[in-house]
């Protein structure tokens, strides 16, 4: 298989997580579904995981591993065409930004998670009424916040929609980096440079050439004996 068309799969699975993911994160800048002032939004929404970390820096690397489609895997088989290991080399670059965008979104998801959602509690004070994360398994605590109403499984569900797909954008960019490596160490088509061809050889100008055909046979050891 050529690391290209691996790549090609990687970004076009990358895309439509970072679509969801900024969409998820927009939608954490209102809680419960309400329209609020920004001193009422939980501070990390604010920190844009989901836009910047698992959106904007995922769409680079994304591009870049559509990128390599183009590859001919017959192409690089050949001693002259065989490679494109720069472009690949590229793409473990462009991966490991991708790795850093993701990990940003999964940790501030994973803090926010911990934290709870800042709310409105019985004395009309907003604040963060949970600590530690306890909150997620005695579900009696949600009832402190008194506003907006389903404000905690409103963020908690958000936060965990970016948790997952963060995951799976670091996954995927983790293979790529292996795959990029591959691809730079035994050029696009790994079997092809690394031992075994993936397509048939393609015959050279001597091979072709009928007038070069009957040199060789006039010139080779068998055809003097006879």
């Amino acid at each position: 298989m050529c690391c290209g068309g691996c790549a090609k799969c990687l970004g076009g699975t990358l895309i439509p997580l970072a679509v969801l993911c900024t969409l998820a994160n927009i939608l954490l800048f209102f809680p419960g579904g309400e329209v609020e002032t920004s001193d009422h939004i939980s501070d990390e929404v604010w920190y844009f995981g989901g836009i910047l970390g698992s959106g904007v820096l995922m769409v680079f690397p994304a591009l870049v591993f559509l990128g390599l489609k183009n590859n001919d895997c017959c192409g690089c088989c050949g001693n002259e065409g065989c490679g494109k290991r720069f472009a690949m080399f590229t793409s473990i670059i462009f991966a490991a930004v991708g790795v850093v965008g993701a990990g940003y979104s999964f940790v501030v998801s994973a803090v926010a998670m911990n934290r709870g959602p800042k709310c409105q509690v019985a004395n009309s004070t907003w604040m963060y009424p949970f600590e530690n994360g306890e909150y997620l398994t005695d579900h009696k605590l949600w009832e402190d916040c008194t506003f907006p109403e389903s404000i905690v499984p409103w963020n908690l569900t958000l936060f965990s929609l970016l948790l997952i797909m963060s995951g799976a954008q670091l996954v995927l960019c983790g293979v790529q980096v292996i795959n990029g490596l591959l691809g730079t160490l035994c050029g696009d088509c790994k079997c092809g440079c690394c031992g075994t061809f993936c397509c048939p050889r393609q015959s050279t100008h001597t091979e072709a050439d009928p007038t070069n055909r009957l040199a060789l046979l006039r010139t080779s050891p068998m055809v003097g004996k006879l």
